[in-house]
């Protein structure tokens, strides 16, 4: 059985601590890829690779890396592993990955990848670290499915690019509200989503 502080890393970071809604990290990727589902779930895989991976090797080697250069350190190892993950989704999925564009690039410089490296990587041993990469980038990927869900729903009228809503160049009756494919309806969503976490769990209201 999985002891607490087990539990606590893999799953606490989904909704206790969950890295955009509580911590506020991440946000510029939330806005750009969750116009569509597709995407999201690509970009969330990709992180929960990246943010599981990077904490590994950063724990496994913590007690090599002279403190001056630790940073640097961890930056290399998290951006081997992003090129990794783009050479992979130009490789496999290309059309994906013509749509994520520079933000495959841009998980390097995630706050949420580096904040665990240098945070919980270089204080823990190599499988608890994995295994809070892992909930982390849960953490990121559910807020991002969220997010692309109504934002492609009420946007496109589809989900996975399958018609959803009957659209009314089709002959239905719903008219796709062009607002929620712009940045700034990421905003509102995320927005919405922090109130609706702080309301069912008070405790992560901070204090003025």
């Amino acid at each position: 059985m999985a002891s607490p502080k087990i539990k606590q890393v893999l799953f606490g970071p989904v909704i206790d601590n969950n890295p955009i809604a509580l911590q506020i990290l991440g946000i510029c990727s939330a806005l750009a890829v969750t116009t569509k589902m597709e995407t999201s779930i690509v970009m969330a895989v990709a992180v929960i690779f990246v943010t599981a991976f990077s904490n590994l090797a950063v724990s496994a080697i913590r007690h090599y890396i002279p403190s001056s250069i630790r940073i640097i350190v961890q930056m290399t190892v998290i951006a081997s592993l992003v090129i990794v993950v783009d050479q992979f989704l130009k490789a496999y999925l290309f059309d994906i990955s013509k749509q994520l564009s520079v933000f495959v690039g841009l998980i390097i410089t995630n706050c949420i990848v580096m904040g665990r490296a240098e945070g919980f990587a270089m204080k823990n041993g190599p499988a608890i670290s994995f295994l809070d990469g892992i909930g982390n980038g849960i953490g990121y990927g559910m807020v991002l499915l969220v997010v692309a869900f109504f934002r492609e729903l009420f946007g496109s009228g589809t989900l996975f690019g399958i018609e959803i809503l009957p659209l009314t160049r089709n002959g239905g009756w719903y008219n796709p509200n062009n607002l929620m494919l712009l940045p700034p309806s990421a905003f509102f969503l995320i927005g919405f989503l922090i109130w609706a976490i702080r309301a069912f769990k008070p405790e992560q209201i901070e204090e003025a």
